[in-house]
């Protein structure tokens, strides 16, 4: 007696889910074996061992009967052969062991003679044409492994050296890939059994195929996917008798029909199979075996339709799909992605606008994302493998697709939308679930006769689920799962659908198609997820890029990378290393190209703007100046000059419609900046990639070097651009930088802090010479001219004039030293910069001093002798005649004073910035030094002079001159300040007493060289100027500024003595050039009167008083007469 079937018991359902899963786990292995083989790089060494071609060749040649005898070279790396090639070997173990698991269950299904039909019991057939599928791809995939039979031949002979006999899956395995090369025969001889329900399972698609596979005509006139179409139905929700195979793909389905019939091709000789087979293969040229693994599909049939008895007419009609499907499909294609960019437009519009109906029409979503996704696949599939023979008509132009980053945008934009309120569907389909699908089955339910057990468990567990569902649950945020319920109704398809079934799903189709419409409802509750990706990703995304039109949608090129991951398969771990580097390098290099094209944009717009900027700038105004004056000589012989374009004609328009190349500009940086603030994030495994943090970083890196680039320097000619051009010109770029806020949601306030900020340094974060330093730099060779003479500052210009021709080259002192160039440089650079500057000039300042004291210290005793007898005019004038290097101290001094004069400039332009900048902040800081608190008051006078102000004692010439004496230089130079026999001056260090003597007897030398001055004739005071023609009066600075500095540093609290000190030897020393009867010694003495005087003016520590009583007052109110007058008359 033959023993009763159980349906349960053959676990058809649990068998689908599990050798499916792990089919397309063998297919990812085998796909990276390929690959690896494929590559000369990854294959396994032991393939490309010039030792071992022999010993391969033989086993490629005796496959799979080899004799290990002949193998003699690979007995000594057995091991290693074993351990390299274990994981190849296995994994077509694997295979074998996949392909008995499939047999058995295709077996097992036609002795229960299962009913397979698409549109009753979807998830059954869908996972048998799947199975089948799968299994013929693994096979042809399996016989396009180049290294098959060398790999799994050495593996077995290192294997039987080690163990003395072949591995015991060999024989089978070795048999397996014989018989399956070509493989698709040997299919198609395995599924003879298999026909009849094959054929059932392919021609259930044959309505949904072909109301799914229609031209872009017929889907606009059938406004599908269109919510507005009919407004009648706009809150009704979409739905249909088979709401499972509304967006099942239409690619799924052409590779179950094409590898179907290749496996049953007696059934194309009837009618409606036929049109099925032609019609899959008009479609395209190829079929996808395995991501990037294609199939070029009519030329691998008719190679296999052949050898077969009558066939030819099947081979004619093959050629013809082929011509068709070349000629054709890729406009047909085309059209439907032009129609789906459309409707998947508008359906992302109105949804963003109404999100509540994306409950009611989530059907629809679901419809036009299967239906863009194929269309993705397709022409992705096709431009990368194009037909192989060329045709007439426009194919090649037909795959290249310049709008595909629109579609994916769209299809992007509406997944997202769909997880944005995802709680709303939850709370639709909710409610929907348990107020009515689960009264609607209960109903259904009552009226079955019959159940068995099994059967009713799973239905009334179905019941009790979904009524159950409550609006609570979706507030507080509970997770839903409802992959058991679906597996449940998995389960009762396959008990149902088998032979002698008591409850025969065939004659309850109602029940079938509420409980698949439940599915679909529950999977709105608990799954939302679909991706794709696509080898040419970089091309198109590059493509795109070039075309401004597409440039919004290039957020799709990264957004889409946070996918990759869903790639990866549990049976095939070792790729997903290479996978999530590949992914994250991928959408660093898209975001980085993204950030990269927007910021060369605002560059271009920003040149533009610099440039008519420049144009608006006074210098300009010169040509247009003549050209009035050239109108005014009419000379009617020469013809009038050509109208010079003024700033601004580029704004004067006759029509829209013509537009600017800064029109077009505007228009890319639009597209391009809402692509980049699309999204905030961008998730990649466990990355976050922020789109604008790239744009930010571009941009300030771009604006550092444009402002180093605007200077402009020339170190050889030594040219550079002024600081009010230079401020012009960084306002028009930041103008540009301000209105991308506008575009893109990023802080540009902090590119401009980051960028200005590290401009103020001596060199910023990459290394490079900043807008400080070169104009640092630039005022060393500024002052070095005015050194050379010819160049006077001016105390009532308040700059640097140039005296002769000589003086203006290679440039005009004035128009880089006037106080509106300083203050354009003090906005520039900032106090920070300003202090870098005055730092630098601080330096050369120390080491003048520095000079200056060698040569107090070779000239000790003569000094000490004129300080002591300055009322003995007859000993002063002997002890002179003494000094050695008094013109070498005049100059220095003078150098000194032209350095101070210009820091007192710059220090002024400054205050002047600050005063307009932050007036409160330096208010307080003028009210510390007004009211110096008990202490040490050189804290207080740092913070003046940091913002520019003006202190008795100057800090940083302080620390400068300080810095000096505690470095290097204090070796001790005064060896003769000290009565020690030593062998060598170079290592006794200096007291305070010695510094402070040393101080003095500067100032002695100073204050009785003046008179000298009087011989040059260049000491002539130009009372126009306010200056001497060889900037003694420079001097004045440096005498203050030089000797209260030396003074402070000794500390011993006697600065206001040793001025007055001074005073009493310039006096005295001065006024022994009344009585000088040598014209030559008396040529400017009346000018070098005025130096005295100027001496006093600018210190904080003597008055007009002291003077009066060292020097009498008409000498210099005289002396201001003789200059005025002898100027006036050489004028």
């Amino acid at each position: 007696m033959a023993r009763v079937m159980v349906p349960s018991q053959l676990k058809l359902a649990e068998k689908l889910s599990l050798i499916n899963d792990r089919g397309i786990g063998m297919l990812t292995r085998i796909y990276n074996i390929k690959k690896a083989c494929g590559d000369a790089k990854s294959k396994p060494g032991f393939l490309s061992d010039k030792t071992l071609e022999s010993s391969i060749k033989y086993i490629v040649r005796r496959f799979p009967n080899i004799d290990i005898k002949g193998l003699q070279a690979i007995t000594q790396i057995r091991n290693e052969i074993i351990k390299s090639l274990s994981l190849y070997y296995y994994t077509f173990v694997d295979l074998l062991d996949f392909k008995d698991n499939v047999c058995d269950l295709l077996t097992t299904m036609d002795a229960c003679q299962v009913h397979l039909d698409m549109t009753l019991n979807f998830e059954l057939t869908k996972g048998y044409l799947d199975l089948v599928t799968t299994y013929v791809t693994l096979m042809v995939l399996l016989s396009r492994v180049e290294d098959r039979k060398a790999v799994l031949g050495l593996f077995n002979a290192a294997h039987e050296v080690v163990h003395s006999q072949s591995d015991t899956s060999f024989p089978r395995l070795g048999q397996m890939i014989i018989d399956y090369d070509p493989p698709i025969k040997k299919l198609a001889e395995e599924f003879v059994p298999h026909q009849k329900l094959l054929a059932s399972a392919l021609m259930s698609l044959w309505g949904i195929y072909t109301s799914r596979n229609l031209s872009a005509e017929k889907w606009r006139s059938d406004q599908k996917l269109s919510l507005v179409g009919n407004p009648g139905y706009l809150l009704k929700p979409s739905q249909t008798e088979n709401m499972s195979c509304e967006y099942i793909s239409l690619d799924t389905m052409e590779r179950w029909i094409t590898f179907g019939f290749m496996l049953c091709p007696q059934m194309l000789s009837q009618d409606k199979p036929n049109k099925l087979w032609m019609s899959a293969l008009e479609s395209s040229w190829v079929v996808a075996l395995f991501r990037d693994e294609v199939l070029y599909i009519h030329a691998y049939i008719i190679n296999y339709f052949d050898g077969m008895k009558g066939f030819g007419k099947r081979i004619s009609e093959v050629k013809e799909c082929y011509n068709q499907s070349v000629q054709k499909a890729a406009h047909r294609h085309r059209e439907r992605r032009k129609f789906l960019r459309t409707a998947l437009k508008e359906l992302g519009l109105i949804l963003t606008d109404q999100p509540g109906l994306l409950g009611p029409k989530a059907l629809l979503i679901f419809m036009g994302l299967c239906c863009a996704r194929d269309e993705v696949f397709w022409v992705l599939r096709h431009n990368d493998n194009p037909p192989q023979q060329k045709s007439k008509g426009k194919t090649a132009e037909d795959l290249v697709d310049r709008q595909l980053p629109e579609l994916l945008f769209h299809m992007e934009e509406l997944r997202v939308l769909v997880r944005k309120y995802s709680q709303v569907m939850q709370r639709y389909y909710v409610q929907y679930l348990s107020g009515f699908d689960a009264i609607a089955l209960n109903q259904i339910v009552q009226t079955l006769q019959v159940l068995a057990e099994d059967e009713s468990i799973i239905l009334s567990s179905l019941c009790n689920v979904i009524a159950n569902l409550s609006v609570k649950q979706v507030e507080d945020n509970e997770a839903f799962d409802f992959r058991a319920l679906r597996l449940d109704w998995f389960r009762l398809q396959a008990y149902t659908s088998i032979n002698k079934s008591q409850l025969g799903l065939q004659a309850h189709r109602d029940l079938a198609s509420l409980i698949d419409t439940i599915m679909f409802h529950t999977k709105m509750v608990d799954y939302l997820d679909e991706i794709f990706y696509s080898k040419i990703f970089e091309d198109q995304f590059h493509m795109c890029l070039e075309f401004p039109a597409q440039n919004r949608y290039i957020v799709a090129f990264p957004l889409i990378c946070g996918h990759f991951q869903s790639c990866t398969h549990e049976l095939c771990p070792e790729e997903r290393h290479h996978i999530r580097e590949r992914s994250l390098s991928v959408v660093n290099m898209f975001l980085d190209e993204m950030a990269k094209e927007a910021k060369n944009i605002i560059t271009t717009i920003c040149d533009e703007q610099c440039t008519m900027s420049d144009k608006l700038l006074p210098k300009h105004c010169a040509i247009l100046i003549s050209q009035v004056v050239n109108r005014k000589k009419k000379d009617k012989n020469k013809k009038s000059a050509p109208e010079i374009a003024k700033p601004g004609v580029e704004s004067l328009r006759k029509t829209r419609e013509e537009l600017t190349t800064m029109d077009k500009l505007h228009m890319a940086l639009t597209e391009l900046c809402f692509a980049i603030n699309y999204c905030s994030t961008i998730n990649v495994w466990d990355y976050t990639f922020a789109p604008r943090e790239y744009l930010t970083q571009h941009l300030e890196t771009r604006f550092a070097r444009a402002l180093v680039g605007m200077v402009m320097y020339n170190p050889d000619t030594n040219e550079i651009a002024k600081p009010s051009e230079l401020l012009v010109s960084v306002r028009a770029y930041m103008n540009v930088l301000q209105t991308v806020e506008n575009y893109v949601h990023i802080d540009i306030t902090r590119v401009f802090n980051n960028a200005l900020l590290q401009q103020t340094q001596p060199l910023d974060s990459h290394g490079e010479k900043t807008v400080a330093a070169l104009y640092t730099q630039y005022s060393e060779v500024l002052l070095r001219r005015v050194s050379a003479g010819n160049i006077c500052f001016s105390n009532n210009q308040r700059a640097f004039v140039s005296l002769t021709a000589e003086g203006a080259i290679p440039f005009n002192a004035e128009e880089f030293s006037d106080i509106s160039e300083l203050r354009a440089l003090a906005e520039l650079i900032g106090p920070y910069g300003m202090k870098l500057l005055n730092e630098t000039l601080m330096w050369h300042i120390a080491s003048q001093v520095q000079e200056l004291k060698k040569l107090v210290a070779n000239n000790k005793d003569v000094l000490v002798a004129l300080r002591t007898n300055f009322d003995k005019p007859e000993i002063m004038k002997e002890q002179f005649k003494k000094l050695q290097h008094v013109d070498n101290v005049l100059q220095r001094m003078t150098i000194v004073g032209v350095i101070l004069s210009f820091r007192q400039l710059a220090q002024g332009a400054l205050v002047d910035v600050l005063e307009e900048r932050i007036p409160f902040l330096l208010s307080s800081i003028l009210d510390f030094r007004h009211n110096i608190p008990s202490g040490d008051p050189m804290v207080v006078n740092e913070m003046a002079s940091a913002a520019g102000l003006c202190c008795k004692v100057d800090p940083t010439l302080v620390s400068a001159l300080r810095n000096q004496k505690n470095g290097k230089y204090t070796t001790i130079l005064l060896l003769t300040l000290h009565d020690l026999n030593m062998a060598s001056p170079t290592c006794f260090p200096c007291t305070d007493d010695d510094e402070h003597l040393l101080a003095c007897l500067l100032m002695v030398f100073v204050a009785v060289s003046i008179p000298k001055l009087a011989r040059n004739e260049n000491s002539f005071y130009r009372a126009s100027l306010e200056g001497h023609a060889n900037n003694i009066h420079c001097m004045a600075a440096a005498v203050n500024n030089i000797f209260g500095a030396l003074f402070t540093i000794c500390g011993q609290g006697d600065i206001e003595d040793r001025m007055k000190e001074f005073l009493a030897l310039a006096s005295s020393s001065l006024l022994r050039l009344g009585q000088e009867a040598d014209k030559e010694a008396i040529r400017n003495r009346e000018s070098v009167y005025l130096l005295l005087d100027q001496i006093v003016q600018e210190s904080p520590f003597l008055t007009m008083d002291l003077l009066e009583s060292c020097f009498p007052y008409a000498l210099i109110r005289n002396a201001y007469h003789a200059v005025y007058k002898q100027e006036h008359m050489q004028a």
